[in-house]
């Protein structure tokens, strides 16, 4: 086949595709909308429990792919009801032909605003034609939007954490270098972002396009815009593509507000508060988390019964919580934070050159722990239970720390668990209480 743009077979070829395009809407539109749905919620559970987990490039990741597949699939839907009236309208149109309005016998002011306003049944098939073709190009023009935002953010994301926070760089390269190139960075978002919502406006002053055109070169390169760059400026010498684009921006917003509406049932009863002595939680108890999304809270205990003289209970890992065991014990604190992304490349000292032996990391992890038993302490009621953690994993593979309480010998009835924790102040030694469970004790 000649892939000569300019020959006219290759222009016949396209012509002949382009009214045969429909098929291939509908077909990739019906297999990209089963994808979809089947996509949509386990991405929406791994967002919620990257933000549980305080996975802030996980969260930014997941929440990007999240609203990707939410226009996308609010697009194809759309594209699907338009193209089936489109195919609706076809056939009617082999049956019934165009409109007669004198065959309606209408009034005359009538039959003048109505001609005035349909014309015709064939202009109607060919706005539908167009609607439908250029709301399957902007589907899939979105993505590469949502695409090119993640890549400016894992751009910040990188400076900020291999340069700004390397401590293995001089101050120079970390702070000058690394600073100057968030300020680019942030400059280029903000006048690229300016540049598409006034559809290339920058581009037609002589001066301004020739200071803007550097900003322009590099993020071509960094938000992927070769790849979809023809697309863009289809639609923006098209005024029937650039009036689509202006309608479907006020209905994305419409949808984002109207996916925020809640009806509240009680103005004192809320099933999303925390459990507390007057309320119960399910993600404080681990019979009760039986959904695939369902996390668990800042303790878990197996149930709202228990009937064993020992209480189970699980804290999940969060990040924040070894931010307070170093603040409680500086000495714990690394030269080098592992923590966040990182690459299986060294470029500096690892964690395991910063000390030597085995001996001194199995006593570094012991310490961290007498840490935390330290500064964690449960009390059932007002009594305070003696506790001693360990680091394990839930049945669902989460990294925690799970004690077993001895309550033999308290009355049977309803009780309250509560977890505190121990947080050093400048000068001053500061007891808070992090959680309450409820729970029913009844003996065997």
């Amino acid at each position: 086949m000649n892939n000569d743009y300019k020959s006219p077979s290759f222009k016949k070829l396209l012509d002949s595709l382009q009214q045969q395009s429909w098929e291939l809407e509908l077909l990739i539109s019906g297999f990209a909308i089963f994808g979809l749905f089947t996509a949509y919620e386990p991405i929406k559970i791994e967002m919620v429990n990257a933000s549980n987990e305080q996975q802030v490039y996980g969260f930014v990741i997941y929440f990007l792919a999240l609203t990707a597949c939410s226009i996308l699939l609010f697009n194809l839907l759309l594209h699907v009801i338009l193209r089936g009236l489109w195919i609706g309208a076809l056939g009617l149109r082999y049956v019934s032909g165009d409109i007669e309005f004198e065959k309606l016998k209408y009034a005359d002011r009538f039959k003048k605003y109505l001609s005035k306003r349909i014309v015709s049944f064939d202009r109607y098939i060919g706005s539908l034609e167009n609607y439908c073709s250029i709301l399957f190009a902007v589907s899939f023009l979105l993505i590469f939007y949502v695409l090119a935002l993640t890549v400016v953010i894992i751009a910040f994301v990188l400076i900020a954490t291999f340069i700004i926070d390397n401590d293995d760089l001089p101050n120079w390269i970390s702070n000058g270098f690394g600073i100057t190139l968030m300020v680019f960075l942030a400059i280029g978002m903000f006048l690229t972002f300016f540049d598409f919502i006034t559809q290339g406006l920058l581009k037609r002053n002589r001066i301004i396009a020739k200071l803007y055109f550097p900003i322009y070169w590099v993020f071509s390169f960094l938000t992927l815009s070769f790849l979809y760059r023809p697309l863009v400026y289809n639609f923006l010498d098209n005024k029937f593509g650039k009036r689509l684009i202006l309608l479907l921006t006020p209905i994305y917003i419409l949808i984002l507000i109207i996916a925020s509406l809640e009806y509240e049932k009680s103005n004192f009863l809320n099933k999303e508060r925390n459990s507390s002595s007057q309320f119960a939680n399910k993600e404080n108890y681990l019979d009760l988390m039986t959904e695939e999304g369902d996390y668990p809270g800042e303790m878990v205990i197996p149930s709202k019964i228990i009937r064993t003289p020992y209480l189970p209970i699980f804290i999940p890992f969060r990040e924040n919580l070894e931010d307070r065991i170093f603040a409680y014990d500086s000495t714990l604190t690394p030269k080098n934070d592992r923590r966040g992304l990182s690459s299986g490349i060294q470029f500096g000292t690892s964690w395991q050159d910063e000390w030597k032996t085995k001996a001194q990391r199995d006593s570094l992890r012991k310490r961290y722990l007498q840490i935390f038993n330290e500064t964690y302490y449960f009390k059932i009621d007002t009594l305070e239970m003696d506790s001693d953690f360990i680091v394990t994993t839930n049945n669902t593979g989460q990294l925690g720390f799970e004690t077993n309480l001895g309550i033999r010998d308290i009355t049977e009835g309803l009780h309250v668990l509560h977890l505190n924790r121990i947080r050093k102040h400048k000068d001053t030694i500061q007891k808070l209480l992090e959680a309450q469970v409820p729970f029913w004790y009844f003996k065997e």
